[in-house]
């Protein structure tokens, strides 16, 4: 009997290897997207949704923008490395390289010193988007900003200062040493789908731009050298070949702001190259890496007007939909997050429904949270206030304050006076649903975003 046990223990033991093989492997994507709200804080996703559903006459607070329904939610820690409070730069070269860097720099590790071009010849740090070329799959880079602006060039670019963005942006001094300016970089890069503005930096005098030599012409030299197709509109995105690369440049500088958009406007939205940059990467039958950014979202924080913010992140919300309708949830990663937050506030006791970019009015009641649920609530000073804010930015007022401004256009008063307002060190949130989303949770550092995603395309266990 004995032997008859330790002869079915001994079977069962050797038998567990050739089970355990048997566990299905982790599912892996073939594609990848990443959407970056530059400056989309936890503030403006809540205002941004209250937004959106008042447009459609509704009271907004119970409303979900479309990637607030993704199952898998993290915290992301935005900080870089010598700094508390971070910029663009640092943080997408954190989600484009898996390593936090100093403020201000582009793809150079954090020993490399802002604008010294030997130091970031020296501390090159491993792209994102040049191994998704190296391994074989498609590259598409979407954004509102200039395509050479902070968060798309980290894409594609290593830069000691981000704002090298063309050669006459080099200082004297660090010229001539082998850095080279982002929009060379580019217009040198191997990529499928490039759109976004900021013609300046890719042409000389003699064609409207800013490099140094006058004759300069990055895109011609670009679409000779891969077979690619520049345009410069919406319907020319349209009607451009299919199978070729395609680089879209539709503004000198970036692109408008949706609030300020015409019927007619010849510039394509964000959901507009989203579409058309899925579309084409879709072609590979091998998968591609697409990296959107709704770049205005930050401008107009900087600006202190939250109605223009807000629009861009309806805008933004709208991108992330039409690319959950148009991929396969089986294959395709998603992933939506923030480089940053901003100093923007959602103040007082408005009561439900109350209009998001207008004053507070409580809801009717006594004590300091209540009012008569009609009439603005009255601040120490005797004057209304509105719901949204800023802690700083050009909003603030010298002297006696007046009755703030209210509507989409408004620049909603602030607190610290200052020339622009400044970006917030709090986390963002991550939202991810597809192959690999389960990984986001809890609270992590941002570079973390580059682990999942290489994870997820199956080249790291």
């Amino acid at each position: 009997m004995t032997r008859t046990i330790l002869a079915a223990l001994l079977l069962t033991t050797t038998a567990a290897p050739a089970f355990a093989e048997e566990v299905p492997a982790e599912p892996r994507a073939k594609n990848v997207i990443l959407f970056i709200g530059d400056g989309m804080g936890i503030s403006t996703i809540t205002a941004a949704r209250i937004y959106e559903a008042q447009k459609r006459g509704e009271t907004g607070e119970e409303n979900s923008l479309s990637f607030e329904k993704f199952y898998n939610v993290a915290l992301v820690k935005t900080y870089n490395t010598n700094a508390q409070v971070p910029d663009s730069a640092g943080t997408a070269t954190a989600m484009q390289t898996g390593h936090k860097t100093r403020i201000g720099v582009l793809g150079i590790g954090p020993d490399a010193e802002k604008g010294v071009c030997a130091d970031a010849l020296a501390h090159p740090l491993p792209l994102l988007g040049e191994e998704v070329k190296r391994r074989g799959l498609a590259l598409g880079i979407v954004t509102t900003t200039r395509i050479t602006h902070a968060t798309p060039a980290s894409v594609y670019s290593r830069s000691a200062d981000r704002d090298w963005e063309a050669d006459s942006n080099i200082p004297a001094d660090q010229q001539g040493q082998g850095c080279k300016d982002i929009a060379l970089q580019l217009a040198e890069a191997d990529f499928d789908v490039a759109l976004g503005g900021g013609t300046a930096v890719f042409y000389g005098k003699e064609k409207g731009g800013r490099r140094a030599d006058a004759a300069a012409d990055l895109p011609a030299a670009w679409a000779a050298r891969s077979g690619g197709v520049v345009v410069k509109d919406a319907a020319s995105l349209v009607a451009a070949p299919m199978d070729k690369p395609v680089l879209g440049l539709f503004n000198s500088s970036h692109l408008g702001f949706m609030a300020d958009r015409k019927p007619d406007s010849p510039e394509p939205t964000l959901t507009d190259m989203t579409a058309q940059a899925i579309a084409r990467l879709s072609a590979d039958p091998d998968g591609f890496y697409l990296m959107v950014e709704g770049g205005r979202i930050d401008h107009a924080h900087h600006a202190g007007q939250a109605g223009y913010a807000l629009e861009e992140a309806v805008e933004f919300a709208r991108a992330v939909q039409w690319a959950v309708d148009h991929t396969d949830p089986a294959d395709t990663l998603i992933l939506v997050t923030a480089d940053h937050s901003h100093v923007f506030t959602i103040a007082g006791y408005p009561q439900r429904g109350n209009d998001i970019l207008g004053l507070v009015v409580a809801p009717k009641g006594r004590g300091e949270d209540g009012g008569d649920g009609q009439s603005p609530v009255l601040a120490a000073d005797g004057k209304p206030y509105t719901t949204l804010g800023y802690s700083n930015g050009p909003g603030a007022l010298r002297g006696e304050r007046t009755v703030p401004e209210t509507g989409i256009a408004a620049r909603q008063q602030a607190t610290v006076p200052s020339g622009a307002e400044t970006h917030g060190g709090e986390d963002v949130a991550l939202f991810a649903t597809g192959p690999g989303a389960e990984r986001a949770h809890g609270v992590i550092e941002q570079n973390v975003i580059y682990t999942i995603m290489r994870k997820a395309f199956g080249w790291e266990k």
